[in-house]
């Protein structure tokens, strides 16, 4: 399950050594790097479980590691809107996936334009409206595909051969190289599709980790007893992940079938490959599929096997991403970029491996609403960070790092104290969440919470009125809900004041809906 360094990250600047104080003089180029539902939990310099991430780890071994680190709303397009904007998802407009974001409102890009950055949004934008606020774009086409994708390149659309990983790391890296004027700063985006359903890897990775188990997960077999919207998902890997969708048992006697709805979009996905593709993919699946068809498995069995092919299957995804991590990072030291250029890599939101048995995201819970951030500030601290910081804070980030002005009307704090070692005064001791998307895929209720160093307190609404809350020092993994039960109503008064709070502060037009303190 150990994976090479596999690219020469070496030198003064990738031991940790200071960078000179005329390089810091430079303007700060910004390299923002973010994939699609990488769970912290597979990257090794949080959690050494199931893969090792050199490169991705590289960055926190040279820079600090976010051990705090949410989202404002676990949901791919809500979430980029968060990013891009610095507000909250009601604040921004995009507040789930049917919406289209409102190109024309203030975005960190168009206010470092501004500041004589050039920028560049490379790779999958997923927000329906086309990008603004960038002198380059090339973007994927919706979701975008793993095999031979087709982009829109500043407005025209382009089929390019090859694995989308490595198709969207070879286009930074050429924009960095050919594309953009060296005389001035820059801002790049480099977003990954991957680790995205249906997690297909390169045709190089496709028996990487064969000879690994991977450990059920203690709550992979929950009831969900005390939480009526967990009751109420469809993300659940033994009754809602499709065997030829996301499995890859498209079988070539057509004898596999699934009632999902998914699977006329799995066979797609083999149709969409070259024969050169097909032939790798053929010589790994067939036999797989040909004794999963001979053993006939059913309950428990079935759901473990889900299990271990999903967990393989994104490990696989999760190695090529590491890879190219590894190549920009390369490219930035052998071109003397490191001296000054940040590095940020995250994801847009965390992501279920088998914990309560899911997969995918949306809920308040731990695993998708923390999400993986690590960051190189050429000069700056090394180590970890425990305070609160979330998506929102990413702009107002960017934005001081490069000179710029933080417009008031941003809702998130710039961390750029905490990259330098600095404790700023006042720092948040909590945070507020708002997922809207309901009803549609994976049925997770809408809801909103707060939560503090040690709470959780969440209210699901609309179509169920249920009050969740968690102490995560004696329940980390949330299995019991604690709201209602005697001895917490001191704890649940004061979150709720809190919660309260923040709906204010954030200008939240759910509070003037709810008297959540009457309930």
């Amino acid at each position: 399950m150990q994976t090479k360094v596999l690219y020469g990250l070496t030198g003064a600047l990738a031991m940790g050594a200071v960078v000179p104080a005329q390089a810091q003089k430079k303007p700060m180029n910004i390299v923002f790097i973010m994939s699609d539902d990488h769970s912290y939990q597979t990257i090794s310099a949080y959690d050494k479980r199931f893969i090792n991430t050199p490169n991705i780890d590289w960055l926190a071994d040279n820079g600090v590691k976010f051990q705090e680190s949410f989202v404002a709303n676990s949901l791919s397009g809500p979430s980029r809107a968060c990013m891009l904007t610095g507000k909250h998802s009601h604040a921004n407009g995009f507040t789930d996936n049917s919406k289209t974001f409102d190109g024309g409102q203030q975005t960190f890009p168009k206010l470092l334009q501004q500041q004589g950055y050039q920028t560049a949004m490379i790779g999958k934008w997923h927000l329906t409206s086309l990008p603004t606020g960038f002198n380059y774009w090339d973007i994927l086409i919706g979701q975008g595909d793993y095999y031979n994708p087709d982009f829109l390149s500043n407005g025209k659309k382009v089929r390019r051969p090859g694995y989308v990983t490595n198709i969207i790391a070879d286009m930074a890296i050429d924009w960095m190289e050919n594309k953009r004027d060296k005389d001035k700063p820059f801002c790049l985006l480099m977003h990954n599709k991957a680790p995205h359903r249906v997690w297909n890897p390169d045709t190089c990775d496709l028996r990487l980790y064969d000879d690994v188990t991977y450990p059920l997960p203690t709550t992979f077999y929950d009831d969900y007893s005390g939480r009526l919207a967990a009751q109420k998902q469809k993300m659940s890997i033994m009754m809602d992940m499709d065997l030829i969708y996301d499995n890859k048992m498209a079988d070539k006697e057509n004898e596999i079938h699934t009632s999902t709805g998914l699977e006329q979009w799995g066979r797609g996905n083999y149709q969409r490959m070259t024969p050169s593709q097909r032939a790798q993919w053929d010589s790994y699946y067939d036999p797989i599929i040909k004794k999963f068809k001979k053993d006939k498995l059913s309950g428990k069995a079935l759901a473990e096997w889900k299990y271990q092919r999903y967990m393989h299957d994104y490990m696989r995804v999760i190695h090529s991403v590491d890879r190219n991590v590894g190549r920009v990072i390369e490219y930035l030291r052998e071109h003397g970029l490191l001296e000054n250029t940040m590095i940020v890599y995250t994801s847009d939101q965390g992501f279920y491996m088998g914990e309560h048995g899911w997969f995918d995201k949306r809920f308040m819970y731990e695993e998708s609403f923390r999400t993986p951030l690590l960051v190189y500030l050429p000069g700056g601290k090394h180590g970890v960070v425990s305070e609160m910081v979330q998506n929102i804070d990413y702009a107002p980030t960017f934005l001081e790092a490069a000179g710029a002005k933080v417009p008031s009307d941003i809702q998130g704090r710039s961390f750029l104290p905490l990259l330098q070692g600095r404790k700023p005064s006042g720092w948040r001791q909590s945070l507020y969440y708002h997922y809207y998307e309901y009803p549609a895929e994976h049925s997770v209720c809408r809801h909103y919470g707060i939560r503090t160093k040690r709470y959780s307190l969440m209210h699901f609404y609309n179509d169920i009125d249920s009050w969740e809350l968690y102490d995560l020092k004696t329940d980390p993994e949330q299995m019991n809900n604690i709201y209602g039960k005697p001895g917490t109503e001191k704890l649940t008064k004061e979150l709720k004041k809190q919660l309260l709070q923040l709906q204010v502060q954030y200008d939240d037009p759910i509070r003037k809906k709810e008297d959540i303190m009457k309930k």
